[in-house]
C-alpha cells in the first residue's frame, strides 16, 4: 500500500509540471509580438519599402516640383512615402530625421536646410542603420549612400556669363542669395564669382538673400533700387521666385523693357518661363526638377533591392532664353 501512494503522487506532480509548462507556452505565443512576420523592419503590414523624405522647404515650385515627381515614382514603384516640409530650419529637420529613426524607416532621401549642421542627421540615420540619399542640395558628409542633383557652381557660372553677354563686361550688378549656408547657395555664388574674376570692371553693388522667396524678392529689390539709384545695370538672381520678385519690383517703378536691366533666375519654374515669354524675364536656368525627384526614388529603391548604384547621378543645367523657350514650354 504504502508503494502505491508513492506511485500516485509521483504521477499527481509529474501531471501539474506538464500543465504548468503548456500554460507558460501558451502564455509566451501570445505575447510575443516581436516574433510576428508582419511586424518587422519598418512596422509596414502590407511589406512594402517604406521611404521617408524631407525637403529644406516646400513652400516654392521647384521643391514641390521634386516632391510631386518622387511621390509618383515611388507609387509607380509600388513602395510607400511620406514627405516632411523643413520649413527652412535646422532644428525642424533634424527632429524629422528623429522622427523617421525611430519609426525604422527604410531609407530616407533629403535636400539639407543646411550644408553643414545637417551632417549630424545624416551621422544618426546611418549609426540606426538606416541610408541617406542626398537630393538637390548638398550636406557635408561622407556617409551619404548616393547624391543624386545638379552642378549648382555650373548653374552660377552659366547665369553671371548671360548676364556679361547681355550687359558687357563693365558694369554694376546686384545678387539675390538663396537662405546662407545651403549649398546651392553657397555653390551657385562660388559660379558666379569665378567669372566675375574675370571681369574686374563689373561691380557687385550688394549680394544678399531672400531665402528663395518671391516676396521678399521683392522687397529686397526695392529696397535696392532706393538705394543705388539709377546705378543697377543687371539682376543675377540664383533662383527663379526671388527673380520674379525683382522684375516685379522693377515693373512697379516703371520699367517696361526686359533689355533695361536684366533679369536672370534659375530653375525654369512655370512662372519664369511665362515671364521670359511675356518679355519680363530674360532668361532662366533649367534645373530638372522631375528627373531629380524620379531618380532619387529610383537609385533608394535599387540600392534597398541590392542592386549596384553610383556614388553621384549629376543631371544637367540649360539655360533658357527667349530663343529656345519652346523646347521647355513642352
Amino acid at each position: 500500500m504504502k508503494k502505491r501512494s508513492v506511485t500516485t503522487t509521483t504521477l499527481m506532480m509529474i501531471l501539474t509540471l506538464i500543465l504548468v509548462l503548456t500554460g507558460c507556452a501558451s502564455g509566451n505565443k501570445e505575447s510575443g509580438g516581436s516574433t510576428d512576420p508582419d511586424n518587422g523592419g519598418t512596422g509596414q503590414k502590407d511589406g512594402k519599402l517604406k521611404i521617408g523624405v524631407t525637403h529644406y522647404g516646400l513652400k516654392n515650385e521647384f521643391t514641390v516640383m521634386i516632391s510631386d515627381a518622387q511621390k509618383e515614382k515611388a507609387k509607380e514603384l509600388g513602395v510607400d512615402i511620406e514627405v516632411f516640409d523643413g520649413n527652412y530650419d535646422v532644428n525642424t529637420q533634424i527632429a524629422q530625421f528623429e522622427n523617421m529613426i525611430s519609426q525604422k524607416y527604410d531609407a530616407i532621401i533629403f535636400s539639407p536646410v543646411d550644408v553643414d549642421a545637417m551632417g549630424v542627421a545624416v551621422d544618426k540615420a546611418v549609426k540606426a542603420g538606416i541610408p541617406v540619399f542626398g537630393v538637390n542640395t548638398r550636406v557635408n558628409s561622407d556617409k551619404l549612400t548616393s547624391y543624386i542633383g545638379s552642378n549648382d557652381v555650373t548653374a552660377g557660372e552659366i547665369e553671371m556669363n548671360y548676364i556679361v553677354e547681355k550687359m558687357g563686361p563693365k558694369g554694376n550688378i546686384v545678387i539675390m542669395e538663396g537662405p546662407i549656408g545651403s549649398s546651392a547657395q553657397v555653390q551657385r555664388k562660388e559660379g558666379i564669382h569665378n567669372v566675375l574674376q574675370k571681369y574686374p570692371d563689373i561691380k557687385v553693388l550688394a549680394e544678399k538673400t531672400a531665402n528663395w522667396s518671391r516676396s521678399e524678392g521683392l522687397s529686397l529689390m526695392e529696397n535696392w533700387m532706393q538705394a543705388f539709384q539709377g546705378q543697377i545695370n543687371a539682376v543675377v538672381s540664383q533662383n527663379d521666385e526671388m527673380a520674379l520678385g525683382a522684375v516685379q519690383a522693377l515693373e512697379g517703378k516703371g520699367f517696361k523693357n526686359r533689355d533695361e536691366i536684366p533679369v536672370i533666375g534659375v530653375d525654369a519654374i512655370s512662372d519664369a518661363l511665362k515671364a521670359v515669354k511675356d518679355g519680363k524675364l530674360n532668361a532662366t536656368v533649367f534645373q530638372d526638377a522631375k528627373g531629380q525627384g524620379e531618380k532619387s526614388i529610383e537609385v533608394a529603391v535599387d540600392y534597398l533591392k541590392g542592386k549596384q548604384i553610383e556614388q553621384e547621378y549629376w543631371i544637367p543645367f540649360q539655360l533658357v532664353t527667349p530663343e529656345n523657350l519652346d523646347q521647355f514650354l513642352k
